[in-house]
């Protein structure tokens, strides 16, 4: 089970889909809710590691998004990064799970409740050397 998650640092706008594996056509699912939540007239920057299913080709389709391949071992660069260690610490954490339906149930609930409150996203993600100006 994977979990996908974006975040909108500015905004606190988020996006995310649980998909029962990682490859290539899940993260174009995942590119293509991005894209279809950016707003007209805005482009996305979507920063990502260096995992095989995150290929350069993917935003091919989308003339609104960006990919930007981070260096191998530098996940402080990536502010999804501290979403996966917040998710962990305040909810996953120190639990058992029934299955596989109730990780995924588990997950969503977990990444429902960090969504719950935008300041808490855009706080935790937001970088001061990453803000642009129009």
């Amino acid at each position: 089970m994977v979990l996908y998650g974006a975040v909108c640092p500015a905004t606190g706008a988020t996006q995310a889909i649980i998909a029962p594996h990682a490859n290539s056509e899940y993260m174009h699912e995942h590119l293509k809710l991005i894209s279809t939540a950016t707003a007209f007239r805005r482009h996305a920057l979507v920063i990502m590691d260096g995992a095989g299913w995150h290929q350069q080709d993917l935003a091919d389709d989308f003339d609104n998004l960006t990919l930007l391949k981070l260096p191998p071992y530098s996940p402080e660069l990536n502010p999804i990064e501290q979403v996966w260690q917040w998710l962990r610490q305040h909810v996953l954490a120190n639990r058992c799970f029934s299955g596989y339906d109730d990780i995924v149930e588990q997950c969503s609930i977990a990444w429902k409740i960090f969504i719950e409150k935008k300041v808490r996203v855009i706080k935790l993600c937001s970088r001061q050397w990453t803000i642009l100006t129009s």
